[in-house]
């Protein structure tokens, strides 16, 4: 059974551990400052979960609202890279997006991805606003996507 509930702080060498699990083919090195940082200065600011099955952390997750206060973004999502396709990514997503719609005011949810999982999120609604070539990092394309909530 896969559970969803907010991340703490004992959370972040496991939410670590997928990072490196999914790099380099969804993530470039070079971000993995950029997610300690997140992880330990605003994970705790934002909604930001971890999806837990049989008492392991198997995926992590959140949203931000953006400044415009009708958008939230979703911010750092991953899945063990080992459990790919297997409903853990939809059951993250799903949370987020209901996380999301909760938010008061907001009537967007944006995102950016990759050409790797550009194709899953689509199967939400979400719509593609840009791409950009090589916009993470050489052979990681950079997608920004929009989903507009009801």
């Amino acid at each position: 059974m896969l559970i969803a509930r907010p991340y703490r702080a004992d959370d972040c060498e496991a939410c670590l551990a997928l990072f490196d699990g999914n790099t380099p083919r969804f993530f470039d090195a070079s971000e993995r400052e950029g997610f300690v940082a997140y992880l330990e200065e605003t994970a705790f600011a934002h909604t930001y979960l971890v999806i837990e099955r049989n008492g392991r952390v198997v995926a992590c997750g959140g949203h931000a609202v953006e400044p415009d206060r009708v958008s939230a973004a979703l911010c750092w999502g991953m899945v063990d890279n080992g459990l790919h396709r297997q409903g853990v990514g939809r059951t993250l997503t799903e949370a987020r997006i209901a996380a999301a719609r909760a938010t008061p005011g907001i009537t967007r949810i944006i995102l950016n991805t990759s050409q790797h999982t550009q194709g899953f999120y689509a199967r939400f609604g979400f719509e593609p606003t840009r791409v950009t070539p090589d916009g993470y990092a050489p052979g990681i394309d950079r997608w920004d996507m929009e989903l507009k909530l009801d």
